[in-house]
């Protein structure tokens, strides 16, 4: 039967928007690039955990809110997240081990892991920032081979996998290929960083690092979301990212995002970057060298 002009469309896997329904994520549209069924795997899942955290989003002030630490915080809706990814992708790979931020890890098969944070950038959620992030990697036998970075409020899909190249959807664009930029003068670069908070410690060390980074770049930006951070190295919007103290779900879809975008991602002292290491250095590749100089 012939559908009505002004008869609303599903997306895949979904019922049709009516009244009352709002989208968990972009509308379903024709990728421009070869989307493997796992990405899509992740791609619904983040849009499934999206759907309550932009409602959360928008009631951030009567939100039930409980300290983890000292200027570390975790919400309901983080907790309420993490258990919708877990769900979800579990569904469709149930063998597969889980690390999360909230609920700890699941050890599976002990070949393959997800490794989540529902929530990348809680303080800015929790004080209504708009600048936070789903992220999901897929680690396998010890090496990320996919990820996806999902901004919930500016509807902004980054997935990546190895070997086939990082991409970006957003409202107006489909599958847009991620390149990193092409600056090697540091008095060019635009720079991301993450500053150590209450809790945190490091700050001593950290310092001197910002401020010679500070004194030879043309700027520096601390949005708080480092999974946005690699992202955004990846799409060539910033020249270099580097922070102290990121656990592996900060970092696990950034990483390959910005390596599969012709970056490079190291430690600060440029040795290569494990899992979980105490500091890492993600950027274009002739900002390398002199982002190491600089944190030297």
């Amino acid at each position: 039967m012939a559908r009505l002009p002004d008869q609303p469309v599903a997306r895949v896997g979904r019922a049709p928007m009516g009244t009352g329904r709002e989208r968990s994520g972009p509308a379903e549209r024709k990728s421009l690039a070869p989307r493997s069924a796992t990405i899509t795997v992740m791609i619904r899942a983040a849009f499934a955990a999206a759907k309550n955290l932009k409602r959360d989003f928008g009631e951030v002030e009567n939100l039930q809110v409980s300290e983890k630490g000292p200027g570390d915080f975790v919400s309901h809706a983080d907790v309420k997240a993490e258990r919708t990814l877990r769900a979800e992708l579990a569904r469709t790979r149930p063998e597969y081990g889980f690390l999360g931020e909230e609920g700890g890890e699941t050890r599976g098969d002990g070949r393959n892991r997800w490794i989540v944070d529902p929530i990348d950038g809680t303080t800015n959620f929790l004080h209504g920032v708009p600048h936070f992030a789903i992220s999901i990697g897929l680690e396998r036998e010890g090496e990320i081979i996919a990820g996806v970075i999902y901004q919930p409020i500016s509807d902004e899909l980054f997935w990546a996998e190895k070997g086939n190249g990082a991409y970006v959807d957003t409202p107006t664009a489909r599958s847009r290929r991620l390149r990193v930029s092409g600056r090697k003068d540091p008095a060019r670069a635009l720079v991301a960083t993450g500053i150590p908070h209450l809790g945190k410690g490091g700050l001593d060390a950290y310092l001197p690092k910002l401020e010679n980074v500070a004194k030879r770049t043309a700027g520096i930006r601390r949005w708080g979301a480092a999974s946005l951070d690699f992202a955004f190295v990846a799409a060539g919007r910033y020249d270099a990212f580097f922070e102290v103290g990121l656990a592996p779900w900060d970092v696990a879809a950034g990483i390959l995002m910005v390596r599969e975008a012709g970056g490079v991602v190291s430690d600060i002292a440029g040795k290569p970057y494990e899992l979980g290491g105490p500091t890492i250095l993600a950027s274009n590749f002739g900002m390398h060298q002199p982002m190491i100089e600089l944190l030297a």
